[in-house]
């Protein structure tokens, strides 16, 4: 008996060491991948959380189940290279605060033990919560935060698939220029409004710096904090610098309150260039409909790209399912493809073992084919940053949204003047 237990204690300790040896054999064992979401489920964004939520679900259901999808992971169940293992997601309200964002994000590696973490659509707060990643050596896919600085920290652990404000404001840049061709017109200056977060300080900076590199003067800088009551003081003073270009750099109520206040105060700027945010939240466009007639913005994706790309319209319909019937819009369209790479590297790791995953990151190369954005594809460059991005424009027409440029992309001519508020009665 004795010699009986003692081969089994050698057999035992042969497995262990051959998992150590094979960093995958184990972790293809699992039963399931545990994934740590953190998105503003509560406070004056949440419906951009819920869809994000929304968004992940659909991910999962393609991934945990078989579908007939040009798709990475769509046409097995579970994780192959895992030996089907599930991937499950714990999600968390950062509720827009960086510091429940880094107290979340230490929550979920060292209680709810996470092998990754995605999010979290505040710059500020997926600041604080990949410096917590990154402290403790686990990957963070970021899909929708478009601060610059993000991916210029040095980090090793941090990767987005998303263009940062950098690419969105040289497409918006160039389209000024190419519309003055196009139109027979002459720009000669832009304002900047901007929320005081990490977004808006780092978009302020680069517009600022493209503005002088492009010879618009900047006539008027006016940073406030998020959520403000009033933004009159802001308007009045836009009124006097009468910019030609104004380029807000806000979140949802900021967007919806400067629409508002804009309208009662009868300030009628002649073009609207938007650093995405609120003004591609499906609540702002809602609420506002026609009063925002006219107003620009920049984004990954729009849905009027269907024609190009078939798997906008079958992801629209599961997204649909999922969220009570709302459209795909750019943050769900941009959280779906994130999440969609970051399962794909952890297959492709076949471990959960975070170097591994790290490692099956930096060599993503995912096709333009299967994704729903208009990029190049995926592939992370040195920084971390998806080098295959690019942006678009898309105007706000009768309450819907439609790409305006790249001209050969767009699904309506541009819009310009703006229409004023008397003209609109």
């Amino acid at each position: 008996m004795i010699r009986r237990m003692w081969g089994r204690g050698r057999l035992a300790a042969l497995a262990v060491l051959v998992a150590l040896a094979v960093p995958g054999l184990a972790a293809a064992q699992a039963q399931e991948v545990v994934i740590g979401v953190l998105y503003p489920m509560t406070g004056p964004v949440a419906q951009i959380g819920l869809d994000a939520r929304s968004a992940v679900n659909v991910a999962l259901d393609i991934i945990n189940s078989r579908h007939d999808l040009n798709l990475p992971l769509a046409k097995d169940a579970g994780l192959p290279r895992l030996g089907g293992a599930k991937v499950r997601v714990v999600v968390v309200d950062h509720q827009g605060k960086p510091d429940i964002g880094q107290a979340e994000a230490e929550r979920l590696i060292t209680q709810e033990k996470v092998h990754a973490l995605f999010g979290a659509y505040f710059s500020s707060v997926t600041n604080t919560a990949s410096q917590v990643a990154e402290r403790m050596g686990i990957p963070f896919l970021n899909a929708d935060s478009s601060s610059p600085a993000l991916t210029e920290r040095g980090f090793q652990w941090f990767f987005r698939t998303s263009p940062h404000d950098g690419h969105f404001s040289l497409v918006m840049f160039d389209f000024l220029k190419d519309l003055e061709q196009r139109k027979k017109i002459k720009f000669k200056s832009v304002a900047i409004l901007n929320e005081n977060t990490a977004f808006g300080s780092d978009s302020a900076k680069v517009q600022e710096e493209f503005a002088k590199k492009y010879g618009y003067e900047v006539v008027a800088k006016l940073p406030f904090k998020t959520g403000s009551p009033s933004l009159d003081a802001e308007i009045g003073r836009l009124k006097a610098a009468n910019p030609d270009v104004l380029l807000p750099s806000i979140y949802t109520s900021d967007a919806i309150l400067f629409t508002r206040a804009a309208k009662n105060l009868d300030y009628n700027p002649k073009m609207i260039l938007a650093q995405n945010a609120g003004y591609t939240d499906p609540k702002f466009v809602a609420e506002m409909g026609r009063e925002a007639e006219g107003a620009i913005t920049r984004a990954p994706f729009a849905m009027d790209l269907a024609a190009r790309k078939p798997l906008i319209p079958v992801v629209n319909e599961m997204f649909k399912s999922k969220s009570g019937g709302r459209d795909l819009s750019d943050v769900p369209a941009r959280v779906f493809t994130g999440f969609m790479v970051l399962a794909d590297a952890i297959n492709r790791a076949g471990s959960t073992a975070p170097a591994a995953i790290q490692q099956a990151l930096r060599e993503t190369n995912m096709p333009p084919e299967q994704l729903l954005m208009p990029w190049a594809g995926v592939r992370f460059d040195e920084k971390g940053q998806n080098a295959g991005v690019r942006a678009i424009l898309m105007q706000l027409r009768g309450g819907t949204y439609y790409t305006v440029y790249p001209f050969e992309l767009a699904a309506q001519d541009v819009l310009y003047p703006v229409p004023t508020w008397s003209e609109r009665k």
